[in-house]
């Protein structure tokens, strides 16, 4: 969904005795054997001469003189990076920043200069620096906010410094009210918070966006996308269907309309727009890895039995049954709604608190206040292998025992388990 692009020794004897004022600390003996009475052993002397090192210094391949041709060098960084030149842009990026090395915007076009090379590492820093410089400042903001939401992987670090520095960048600018420079940042939000699964954040931005830019194809799409996640499903339709006519977003629009259409039981519609993806993005919208009801089963019965002890019974009693896709009810159940491609759900409450079971079912059975959903479809599509799929069956598996055990989204994510 990365659609978007924009330009541009008495020591240790004084510490010892800072203790509480009722405790008196004992007397440190003087001569020879001093040390006995500290707590730490005395450091040891710095070699006098440094260790060699155990590698190799890296091979540096020095940048070419910035050729400048009568401009500054910011101006000519700017330039070549506007013509897409940015070995060019790298070197008087850089040669401006050393000769001006409190200059915000020498910094940010540096960084600006190493992302789009691929320098990835050394662009956090050149970020890092421009806006330890000027927090403030909104070339660096944006430049930093694309970097995280748009040129890097979407995770969730990335997407969490993507969306503060857009909502700082955003701030920003319509406080100096630059709207121009704020629909930018307003942009690069929606997308964020549609990666962080914080969609009506999402939905907000691309509208205030889309006030000020009412045919904007960026927000436009990420409205979209915000709308299908918030389940108001029919407002999704009509925004994936505005979408088809724009080359840039057709593939994603497809494979929307694909799942809206599937959600209703029109299958075979929902399988041309899904083939229509495909033979636009492949890369983007592969064949789903879907395994046969019996298979699936067969394979979630072996990730059961593949789970510590103390996990499987904590599902004692907890029932972990196999669904094709959420259903509306089980979405919508809370505030706010959950994603339609979730791979799993919990339901009920956590072991920490009473269970009450539910009313009677027909025949006088019983539902159980506590079971999980696992999702053959959802789980289908986030996989590009079967081998893929087994493992994303386990991790599902233990994100929702997380929830089980009490653990909401935040701390899951932490632990590697969003």
């Amino acid at each position: 969904m990365r659609l978007l692009w924009v330009a541009a020794g008495a020591t240790v004897a004084l510490t010892a005795c800072q203790k509480p004022a009722e405790v008196v600390c004992p007397p440190i003996p003087a001569g020879p054997d001093a040390s006995v009475a500290l707590a730490v052993p005395p450091p040891a002397p710095r070699p006098a001469v440094r260790p060699e090192p155990t590698v190799s210094a890296p091979h540096v391949q020095p940048l070419s003189v910035c050729d400048a041709r009568g401009r500054l060098p910011l101006d000519a960084a700017r330039e070549y990076a506007d013509a897409q030149q940015f070995e060019q842009a790298l070197s008087c990026a850089a040669q401006a920043s050393a000769l001006f090395p409190n200059d915000v915007l020498a910094h940010t076009e540096r960084a600006n200069a190493l992302g789009a090379l691929g320098r990835d590492e050394e662009a956090r820093l050149g970020y890092a620096r421009a806006l330890a410089l000027d927090p403030d400042s909104l070339d660096a903001l944006l430049g930093a906010a694309h970097f995280y939401a748009v040129k890097l992987p979407s995770s969730r670090e990335n997407d969490e410094l993507g969306s503060l520095y857009a909502e700082r960048g955003f701030e920003v600018a319509r406080t100096a009210n630059d709207f121009d420079t704020a629909v930018q940042f307003g942009r690069l939000s929606a997308m964020a918070f549609n990666d962080l699964g914080q969609a009506a954040d999402a939905l907000d931005r691309a509208d205030w966006v889309m006030k000020k830019r009412p045919k904007d194809p960026e927000a436009g799409y990420e409205r979209a996308v915000a709308l299908f996640e918030l389940c108001r499903f029919g407002e999704a339709k009509a925004a994936f269907l505005a979408q088809l006519a724009d080359p840039e977003r057709l593939a994603h629009a497809h494979h929307h309309l694909g799942l809206l259409l599937e959600r209703d039981g029109k299958q075979a519609e929902a399988d041309g727009h899904f083939k229509k993806a495909q033979a636009a993005a492949p890369e983007d919208f592969p064949l789903p890895v879907l395994l046969g009801a019996e298979e699936f089963q067969a394979e979630l019965k072996k990730a059961l039995a593949g789970l510590p002890a103390d996990m499987r019974r904590d599902l004692t009693g907890v029932p972990v049954e196999v669904e094709d896709l959420p259903k509306s009810d089980d979405l919508t159940s809370g505030e706010p709604p959950l994603s339609p491609t979730i791979l799993g759900l919990f339901r009920g409450p956590p072991l920490t608190e009473p269970c009450d079971e539910l009313e009677p079912k027909p025949k006088h059975k019983t539902a159980p206040c506590r079971s999980v959903a696992i999702y053959r479809k959802n789980l289908a599509r986030a996989v590009k292998s079967k081998d893929e799929l087994i493992e994303q069956i386990r991790v599902t598996l233990l994100h929702e025992v997380g929830h089980l055990r009490g653990e909401d989204d935040f701390e899951l994510a932490a632990r590697g388990l969003e």
